[in-house]
C-alpha cells in the first residue's frame, strides 16, 4: 500500500461553537446522522476531520459535507463513512484505506487523515 494523501486541520472550539450559535443552519449543512447532537468539542473535531479529508483528497471542488460522515466503532475509534461525491473522488484516486485520528484539548480540536491505495 502507498500513501495517496495526508491532511491535517485544527479548529478553535469556542470560535466554532459561536459560529454554530450565530448560524444554526450551519450544523445541518455540515453534519449528518450520528454526528448531530454531539457536544461542541466533538463537532469541532468532526469539522476538522472533514477539512483534513478534503486536503488529503487534494481539495477538489464539488464535494458535499454530508458525503463524509465521521462514525465511531464500538471501541470508540473514529472512522469515515464515504459516499456520493467524496467516495467518487476517493475511488478515482485509488483510495483503499482511510485512517482518521481526532483530538480535542486546551480549546483546540484537531484531526489527521491518511489515505492509502
Amino acid at each position: 500500500m502507498g500513501v495517496v494523501g495526508v491532511g491535517i486541520d485544527v479548529c478553535d472550539i469556542a470560535r466554532f461553537e459561536e459560529a454554530c450559535r450565530r448560524t444554526p443552519a450551519m450544523v445541518e449543512k455540515l453534519f449528518v446522522g450520528g454526528e448531530l447532537g454531539r457536544p461542541p468539542s466533538s463537532l469541532a473535531a468532526r469539522f476538522a476531520a472533514k477539512e483534513a479529508l478534503a486536503k488529503a483528497l487534494g481539495a477538489p471542488k464539488g464535494m458535499a459535507w454530508h458525503d463524509a460522515e465521521v462514525m465511531c466503532e464500538e471501541s470508540g475509534r473514529p472512522r469515515f463513512e464515504l459516499r456520493g461525491t467524496v467516495k467518487a473522488v476517493a475511488d478515482a484516486l485509488g483510495v483503499q484505506s482511510v485512517h482518521l485520528s481526532l483530538s480535542h484539548d486546551a480549546g483546540i480540536a484537531s484531526a489527521v487523515v491518511v489515505l492509502e491505495a
